[in-house]
């Protein structure tokens, strides 16, 4: 083969390599980052330009409760908000403003005359927690005062002195893990308080919300004058603003400011405020490293290569450390690889000068072979969680209780309300509207309806155990299903005998006395003419969204602006295709094709390159796994139309790089940094759909590349895969791969529950066509680590964002099932197919794969053959597999990666020879009879996950447990911990029974386990 001359290529590399380090990322086309701010750091903005309306995705419209209606006074720039100081004007937000805290910023534009001492805002989380904003003294200058009131002590910030007769922007931000109180005028410090003791981890659960009382412009005590002023765009976020966002609130707003509207991010990066080490430094095993071998790769034309992560070190004086995290460049395009040769990549090690190479070799000619599908799941009803004993309850069988006896007890029609809504139609009796979501004005209304019908479908198919559940689900399976049928057979046909209606989808005219479509769903202005939306349209809204979408719309809160419409419309057909692939309801099959033909005559009428900047738009365009369901579809009907309808939702630029599809996924080029994390990892979820129904191997290399990139490059330790600070964004995939210290671990969260739920359904979706035992590896992480971490203790609440700063506190919603957000969605789902990935079977039913220790048993229809697993795994290292029935098939158990101490398997007692590394399945193939058991031991020992880029920051675990601290209070630099640099272990003390360790007096458990303050991530250092 010929040497090409690549010295171009790799000097690109190497300054890509560093000029990596300081990229700022443009933000997708309808980037909503607020001032710089991501969206997800907002609770509540209330601009007050004529209503009273909550500006951001979470709908808590504020109430007056005056003498007299709320009157606005024209200004400048618009309408605002004029309370008169007299009487009880005042407004009331809603209790669940102060849900889900880490810290608290408060923001306001104010217009005050002279006046006696008033109250801005009084914030009570109960009767001896408050946070209050108010005048003091009077005359031209008054004071203005931030105070924060305990059970044992109060704090105040103070602004000496205060314009009055003039707009000024006032700020007041409590940082918990700072323990400071600050008050900002015109975007300045102007006071500062500390220490700030308040700790709102408990007070900003949901489940306490009935205690508050949240009000603007007057006490909640009595006490004080209500407040005369003018006011607008007053905002409530649940962390501490930095100087310079409260300085960019203010110069934006002083200059006109940023509308209600998205607005491009662009690229701004957020202070930092995380703690900062030196660059130089070498860290943890890093700091005994002497060299690091070299490695050789082979890669086709076109396809750039595949880099090992991790490679062989060599330490000082003979010590045995672990693999070396080596971190390559990453091209943004295939350019180096357009023709056969060699060339060489060169990698660094953080903290160290070592500059470990790849020497790439691209062959021409012959591309990969297409992987087929071997393997297969079981089906729910044919795998059973069980207890380990009578008096120790398994934690996958808790949360399964916990959430398929709340889901018993819900009420279908409150699930159907907003669809009923849109028709028009009126409500039965006792339905009561959703929450959160999905209320009357929310623009993804209908999405938990939709994950609601994938849950009650799967808790049918799970509860087998229990015939009276398995009917309660069977009921509501059925009246949902009855009732969307009967509202979809309404669309597009006219209203009465003899009247006009529009079958034609593509021909759906505006609402009536409307010249222009839009989002409308207030009780006043939602359209509720169904007669013209086109045959089979179905949705809890009317279409309006998804064709301002083909318009241009973007994401946001305005009548011209749209929330993911085929995001939402995904799972309601998901849910369909569930309930009928689950029961054979037909008629949930015919609700769903009757849609899909919608979506087909559609989408199939636009260019390409209007689809193409469709699913490039951030949120507006998100759609989640539509390519999945469509293909799902082609599968269960065999029409051609929905494989083809399949393709439009093809993301281009993802996947294949660009309009003329030269690179991308497709190419294992990295073209998802910076994106939002769960409005893509669904299309990639579809991806591996559409392969398997079509075999064309594009669709498998973009899931496979993208699954490797995700785990490698963008994972933190709990298995999440998102919380960038570059962008300024919780749910994006950081700007630039494995950077994760450098430009992730954002502020008010990290870690979007489902998008782990999403990463677990490309894991076994990836594994049913290559048995990599790394596939498992992560399955198992984040089953454990993030699912099962992710709901409360006593009920089904769980997470949104699960935050992993020092001393974080994970944050429950929707206990009742009845406010739902995407994670919220997505929970039900989860903790109904727990049993999902325990056991794999081949297509021909002659191997089993035990892949997880979970107790359970197993019912193999095909094979006449139930399999009892009997463990208290975590809490042991051993599991027991029991026979009942007989037959020749394999067995084959798989060695974790962590399980680097040596295994041992037993058959009847009896120890086997088997060659049985970490990170592999050991295949036991016999003749095996009735009451065969296999015993089968994996040694935990412990060990650190350090941060890619920031070595010293590291999670510790035990097996595949991760440890989190249990920390006393709030805290912002990360726990300094001492280990044992031959034997960390040395440096732990416990009980691995009970998985409860103590280090330096400090208490570790299970991050599953953890429901206060945390940390997962701590500062280590090894002697």
């Amino acid at each position: 083969m010929k040497t090409l001359k690549r010295l171009p290529h790799l000097l690109g590399y190497m300054i890509m390599g560093l000029l990596l380090q300081t990229h700022y990322v443009l933000g997708q086309s309808g980037d909503q980052i607020l001032d710089g701010i991501g969206e997800t750091d907002m609770i509540a903005r209330y601009l007050f330009r004529g209503d009273l309306r909550d500006w951001s995705r979470n709908n808590l419209h504020a109430r007056y409760l005056g003498e007299k209606a709320p009157e606005f006074k024209d200004q400048k720039g618009g309408k605002v908000l004029s309370l008169p100081g007299t009487g009880n004007n005042y407004l009331q937000l809603p209790n669940e403003a102060l849900n889900d805290l880490e810290s608290l910023s408060i923001s306001a534009w104010i217009f005050i005359p002279a006046q006696p001492e008033s109250y801005l805002f009084d914030f009570s989380f109960d009767a001896k927690h408050r946070v209050t904003g108010r005048l003091k003294g009077s005359g031209d200058k008054p004071s203005f005062e931030v105070s924060v009131q305990g059970e044992k002590e109060s704090k105040s910030a103070a602004l000496k002195s205060l314009p009055t007769n003039a707009w000024v922007h006032l700020v007041g931000t409590v940082d918990l893990s700072a323990k400071t109180l600050s008050v900002y005028l015109n975007g300045v410090k102007g006071g500062e308080t500390k220490p700030v003791n308040l700790d709102f981890s408990t007070l900003s659960q949901s489940n306490q919300a009935a205690k508050r009382k949240l009000t603007l412009g007057q006490s909640n005590s009595g006490t004080g004058n209500p407040i005369a002023s003018l006011l607008k765009d007053f905002r409530i976020y649940r962390v501490a603003l930095t100087p310079g966002q409260i300085q960019t609130i203010y110069t934006n707003g002083k200059n006109g400011g940023q509308s209600a509207s998205s607005t491009v991010n662009q690229g701004a990066k957020a202070e930092d405020n995380l703690q900062s080490f030196p660059m130089t430094q070498a860290q943890l095993y890093n700091a005994y490293l002497e060299k690091v071998a070299d490695v050789e790769v082979k890669t086709t034309v076109g396809d750039a290569p595949r880099l090992p992560s991790f490679l062989e070190g060599t330490y000082r004086h003979g010590m045995q450390g672990p693999k070396v995290r080596v971190i390559w460049p990453a091209p943004t395009d295939n350019s180096a690889v357009e023709s056969a040769g060699t060339y060489t990549i060169i990698g660094r090690v953080p903290g160290t000068d070592l500059q470990p190479k790849a020497l790439v070799t691209v062959k021409g000619g012959k591309k990969s072979a297409a992987p087929r599908r071997s393997l297969s799941a079981f089906a729910l009803n044919e795998v059973t969680l069980n207890n380990p004993s009578a008096t120790d309850k398994n934690p996958f069988v808790a949360n399964r209780d916990k959430f398929v006896l709340t889901l018993a007890e819900t009420n279908p029609d409150d699930f159907l309300y907003m669809f009923r809504n849109a028709f028009g139609v009126a409500q039965p009796a006792g339905a009561k509207p959703l929450g959160v979501w999905d209320s009357q004005d929310t623009k993804l209304r209908g999405h938990a309806t939709g994950h609601y019908l994938t849950a009650i479908a799967q808790a049918y198919a799970s509860t087998g155990y229990d015939p009276a559940l398995k009917a309660n689900f069977k009921q509501k399976i059925d009246q949902m299903v009855e009732t969307l049928y009967t509202l979809s057979q309404l669309s597009g046909k006219p209203q009465k005998a003899g009247g006009t209606s529009v079958a034609d989808p593509r021909a759906v005219p505006t609402g009536p006395g409307k010249n222009e479509f839009n989002s409308d769903l207030s009780t006043e202005g939602i359209r509720t003419d169904y007669w013209n939306w086109g045959e089979g349209y179905i949705s809890a809204y009317p279409p309006d969204q998804f064709i301002m979408l083909e318009q241009g719309a973007k994401y946001g809160g305005q009548l011209n602006q749209v929330w993911a419409p085929y995001y939402t419309l995904h799972k309601i057909l998901a849910g369909l295709l569930d309930i009928y692939t689950q029961t054979g309801n037909k008629k949930a099959l015919e609700v769903a094709t009757g849609m899909a033909d919608w979506v087909e005559s559609r989408l199939s009428a636009l260019p390409p390159e209007t689809l193409r900047a469709i699913w490039n738009t951030y949120i507006a365009g998100e759609f989640g796994g539509m390519n999945e369901t469509m293909a799902h579809l082609y599968q269960l009907t065999g029409e051609s139309k929905y494989w083809k309808t399949a393709q439009l939702f093809d993301n281009v630029d993802m996947f294949f790089g660009n309009a003329a599809r030269t690179h991308g996924l497709a190419k294992n080029v990295d073209t998802f940094r910076g994106l939002h994390a769960n409005q893509h990892i669904p299309q990639i979820v579809g991806s591996i759909e559409m392969y398997g129904v079509s075999d064309e191997l594009d669709y498998f290399k973009i899931a496979d590349n993208f699954w490797y990139k995700a785990v490698n490059d963008y994972m933190y330790s709990i298995g999440g895969v998102a919380g960038a600070r570059n962008p300024v964004n919780a749910e994006c995939f950081i700007g630039e791969p494995s950077t994760l210290y450098q430009n992730g671990f954002s502020a008010g969260g990290q870690n979007e529950t489902c998008a782990t739920y999403n990463m677990l359904k490309l894991t076994s979706s990836l594994f049913m066509f290559e048995q990599r035992p790394e596939l498992m590896d992560y399955y198992e992480r984040g089953l454990y680590n993030h699912i099962l971490a992710s709901v409360a203790e006593d009920s089904p609440a769980n997470t949104y964002h699960v935050p992993i700063r020092p001393a974080s506190v994970k944050q429950f919603g929707n206990p009742h099932m009845n406010g739902f957000t995407c994670c919220n969605g997505t929970a039900i789902e989860s903790s109904t197919k727990l049993q999902h990935a325990i056991y794999f079977k081949s297509n021909d039913n002659k191997e089993l794969y035990v892949n997880l220790f979970i107790p359970s048993t197993l019912n193999w229809t095909e094979r006449a053959i139930r399999i009892e697993q009997t463990t208290e795994f975590p809490k042991t290292d051993q599991t027991k597999l029991t026979v009942h029935g007989k037959g020749k098939f394999a067995i084959n158990l798989r060695v974790p990666s962590w399980a680097t101490k040596g295994v041992q398997v037993k058959i009847n007692g009896k120890l086997e020879n088997v060659k049985a590394e970490a990170g592999s399945y050991v295949k036991l193939a016999r003749n095996w009879k009735e009451g065969d058991v296999i015993e089968w031991q994996l040694p935990f020992q412990f060990r650190l996950e350090p941060v890619m880029d920031q070595q010293n920051i590291a999670s510790l675990f035990y097996g595949p447990i991760l440890l989190a601290a249990q920390e006393p209070e709030a805290r912002k630099d990360w726990r300094p911990v001492t280990l044992n640099a031959q034997d960390i272990s040395q440096s732990i003390q416990g009980d691995p029974s009970q998985l409860k360790f103590q280090i330096d007096g400090i208490d570790f458990k299970p991050f599953y386990e953890s429901y206060g303050r945390h940390s997962v991530y701590l500062d280590v250092t090894l002697k």
